[in-house]
């Protein structure tokens, strides 16, 4: 019986975990689908970046502390309803697509 619970524990936790790549598809109509380019001809090329470097920068637009070349509200905005998770998820995801 403990077995099952914590395997269903352990499924749901996985279920519920952030997906990058998903989270990731809301960024790519401005960042590109391998975040390649300058979102709106003026962000920096965001594949170039790591991780670090990213979960920052995410960290500090969802905050409102960051608005690089005036992107700040419009950032601000779609990082919002994004979670500690989602933020590391996206990170990660955006970091592993390096060209």
């Amino acid at each position: 019986m403990k077995k099952t619970i914590l395997f269903a524990i352990l499924i749901g936790a996985a279920l519920n975990a952030a997906d990058g790549a998903a989270l990731y598809k809301k960024c790519a109509a401005c960042h590109g689908a391998n975040g390649e380019k300058k979102a709106l001809g003026k962000s920096e090329i965001i594949n170039t970046m790591s991780k670090e470097e990213l979960t920052t920068s995410l960290k500090e637009y969802k905050a409102g502390t960051r608005n690089t070349k005036g992107m700040g509200a419009l950032m601000k905005g779609q990082v919002a309803s994004y979670t500690e998770a989602d933020i590391t998820a996206v990170s990660e995801y955006i970091s592993s697509i390096k060209q």
